[in-house]
């Protein structure tokens, strides 16, 4: 009964609060990468059994250029650097769990071992090459998520000749549901994959060891079991709302503007395309103002019912993990505060910080830090 009161009391206070962290992460290769305002660390479980820190400050385009901590501004640039250093991070990961096995094939190949730590270490740094596997990441999700889904809206209008213009509200209609059919199908897909189930593992991990720092209690296992693996600020949620948005911006928008008006009916519907390709970036800000409003104001009903969607997609890339998992997870929230703390990184106007990685046997390495959740308010 005492446990049952206990997590009732830990929900209420969530629920009464209406606010959230600005710490965030992503679950990675056997781990969770977590970034606070200024810090950066990745967590990875080695083979070994032990837990692999990667620390850096985090030094984002938005301290150098204060204008893109503007609203809408900001969230374009949020998608950007959550892709870099989600790139960063898995490849990192990924070279921590299969460190030796990477190493044997690349020496096979006639590889030294020089060159190889080298080539590893280039992987693990935000580059022109990470930029690059970026835009190629945005060419494969516009070709996925605008060009086909146009394109088969255009056919379904087609066949049965019901006649939906660029400019009606059904064809963006049939446009988003099939995004949303191609999403959730690609997300139910790669969840059967036994490795992709455990980073889904993480993912959930990731959201309960921010949400016991949100709820203050002490960063150890047995809170962080206690909470749900679902997050109202998770990208998952982003997701679902980039695609709502869309439909209805598409839908409004090219009511109003003659988007290639007067053209043949394959090169108007080339310059639709080239025109959403446009919008993304601002559907991506919308998206993000509206999130953050969600999370803000969590206990108001309409930012529940527009929350609901997407943390029902986030059935879908969650699981619950283990207490393992559960430590590793919380192991990289408590080294980003550590290190917001011990070097008073909030007041660094420029990077003091170099990149260091180190071994921990367990959680209790890590020092507790007087760090308070109101200190990280949204």
């Amino acid at each position: 009964m005492i446990n049952i009161a206990r997590n009732v009391k830990h929900k209420l206070i969530l629920l009464l609060k209406q606010q959230y962290t600005s710490i965030g992460g992503q679950a990675v290769i056997e781990g969770v990468m977590m970034r606070s305002p200024n810090a950066f660390v990745v967590a990875v479980r080695k083979n070994d059994g032990s837990i692999r820190l990667r620390r850096d400050q985090w030094y984002g385009l938005s301290k150098k250029f204060p204008l893109m901590k503007k609203p809408l501004l900001r969230g374009v640039l949020m998608l950007v650097e959550s892709m870099a250093n989600g790139l960063v991070s898995l490849n990192y990961s990924a070279d921590v769990v299969m460190h030796e096995e990477l190493k044997e094939e690349a020496l096979k190949k006639g590889k030294s071992l020089e060159e190889f730590e080298k080539e590893q270490a280039s992987k693990q740094k935000i580059s022109i090459a990470t930029f690059l596997t970026i835009a190629a990441s945005f060419a494969f999700g516009i070709g996925l998520f605008i060009f086909l889904p146009h394109f088969l809206a255009a056919l379904v209008s087609n066949y049965f000749e019901k006649g939906w213009d660029l400019d009606s509200f059904e064809f963006h209609a049939i446009d988003g549901l099939i995004k949303g059919t191609i999403f959730l199908t690609y997300i139910g897909g790669i969840g059967l994959i036994p490795d992709i189930r455990r980073v889904f593992q993480y993912h959930g991990a990731e959201h309960k060891s921010i949400s016991t720092f949100e709820a203050e209690q002490e960063l150890k296992v047995e809170n962080a079991e206690k909470f749900t693996t679902l997050h109202p600020r998770c990208g998952t949620s982003f997701l679902f709302f980039l695609l709502f948005i869309s439909i209805v911006l598409f839908s409004g928008v090219f009511a109003v503007v003659p988007i290639g008006k007067g053209l043949p009916l394959i090169p108007r519907h080339i310059v639709a395309v080239l025109f959403k390709i446009v919008l993304v970036f601002p559907i991506a800000g919308i998206s993000y103002e509206l999130i953050k409003l969600a999370g803000k104001y969590s206990s108001n009903p309409l930012s529940k019912l527009i929350s609901l969607p997407g943390m029902m997609l986030q059935k879908l890339t969650t699981r619950e993990p283990d207490r393992e998992q559960l430590e590793v997870a919380l192991a990289s929230i408590k080294a980003v505060l550590q290190l917001e703390k011990q070097y008073n990184l909030e007041q660094a106007d420029k990077k003091i910080l170099t990149l260091e990685e180190i071994d921990i046997k367990d959680l209790s390495e890590i020092a507790d830090t007087n760090a308070n959740f109101k200190e990280f308010l949204e």
